[in-house]
This record gives C-alpha cells, sequence and structure tokens, in this order.
C-alpha cells in the first residue's frame, strides 16, 4: 500500500526482455534505499514492482505480462523520469489518500493550462472507468495523489498546484502524453458490492398454495 505521496524522481538506466516479461533497472534519485530489503515494493509511475535487486543508488524489478498489458511501463524509455514512493509504514503520515499500486487503466492528457500559480490539467479517461471518477474525490495519476477538480464530458479536470508540479514529472507533461490510472479503492469496492448484491442474493420465493398451507393460513 501507498499514499500518492511521492518521494523521489528516479529514470530508467535499462529495460531487458526477459521470457516475454520485462526487467528494469531504475536509478532512484533522492530515494533513501537503507531500509529497502528484497521483495520489498516501490510504486513507480503508481505501479506497484517488486525489488529483485537494488543497492543505494537503484533497484531492479521484473515487470509481468499482466502489469504491461493494463500499463505503459512497455512504453518507457532509458533514461525517462519516473515518479518513486516505497510501500507506507504503519507509523506513516497519510498525506495523500490509501493507493494499491494496482493501475486501472492508462489515460491521457488532453491540455495543460496556467492558473496563476498552479496548472490545470485535463485527462481523458477509459468509459469503464469513469463511473468511479468523482469531482472533488481522490485520484492518482503516475503515482500522485490528486484531487478531482471537475469532471468533464469525457474525463475530469486537475489543478496541480507549484510543489507537486516541481517534485514529480508531472512538470514535464505535454498533451498527447499517456498516463496510468488508479482510481479510489472505496469507490471501486463500493461498486462491487453495489452490482454483485443481486448476483449472490437468495432467489425470492413465490408465494403458492402450498406455502400458505404450510404456514397455517390455510386449512385442507
Amino acid at each position: 500500500m501507498f499514499t500518492g505521496i511521492i518521494e523521489a524522481v528516479g529514470s530508467v538506466q535499462s529495460i531487458e526482455p526477459i521470457g516475454g516479461d520485462l526487467r528494469l533497472r531504475l536509478s532512484v534519485g533522492s530515494l533513501d534505499m537503507s531500509d529497502v530489503q528484497l521483495g520489498d515494493s516501490i510504486a513507480t509511475n503508481g505501479v506497484c514492482l517488486t525489488v529483485v535487486a537494488w543497492d543505494q543508488h537503484s533497484f531492479t524489478a521484473d515487470v509481468s505480462q499482466e502489469t504491461l498489458a493494463h500499463s505503459r511501463i512497455a512504453q518507457l524509455k532509458v533514461g525517462e523520469s519516473v515518479n518513486l514512493e516505497k510501500a507506507l509504514l504503519p507509523t506513516t503520515r497519510l498525506g495523500g489518500h490509501l493507493v494499491s499500486g494496482h493501475v486501472d487503466g492508462v489515460g491521457e492528457v488532453q491540455s495543460i493550462e496556467a492558473d496563476a500559480r498552479s496548472v490545470r490539467i485535463e485527462i481523458w479517461a477509459p468509459g469503464e472507468l469513469r463511473r468511479f471518477i468523482a469531482a472533488k474525490g481522490s485520484i492518482t495519476i503516475d503515482g500522485v495523489s490528486l484531487t478531482v477538480n471537475d469532471l468533464s464530458s469525457n474525463g475530469f479536470d486537475l489543478n496541480i498546484v507549484p510543489h507537486t508540479a516541481a517534485g514529480t514529472i508531472i512538470s514535464g507533461y505535454t498533451a498527447g502524453r499517456k498516463v496510468h490510472i488508479e482510481v479510489d479503492m472505496i469507490a471501486r469496492y463500493l461498486d462491487r458490492l453495489l452490482s454483485a448484491k443481486d448476483e449472490y442474493a437468495e432467489p425470492a420465493k413465490g408465494v403458492s398454495i402450498d406455502l400458505l398451507a404450510a404456514a397455517g393460513y390455510l386449512r385442507r
């Protein structure tokens, strides 16, 4: 689990195809690696990756076909910057919101406009994700916990303050950029609970003469 508060910006050092999967080596920038252990999770542009090797300046992770199919990891290029966050601890301040690191889909930057010292960004979202997105609700873009400013006909708008832009890869966004989207997990589970209530409900029993007689309402 993560909070969506980016700890450092790293970059892709190498990309190696292995048996249909990918192995990534990433430099970690200013990320503190002193407490990292084998098997730890580090969110990379919002994708939860498992550390298979590391040192103080980098880590290596394998990326499965499932992850490649639902993210833009396969489109990363050597030298490209990435947002990094280590998994949260029980003592971590929950400054953003609960983030699983399981990307729900890929969106696209539609427009970027200055708004005083902030930046407004319009994101196109896949249709199947839009029902989970609410104005003033939480959303994760490339691992960054953000608040939805408003909804549009095919996605949503964000307001990015200078601190967030400066500390993440958002400062380098341009129109047409593909981004990872993780919707709020509470919305996702509520949707599943509501949609599944009929699926698992006991079938209704119709009223019949035999049922009434068994209940004592009729004499035979």
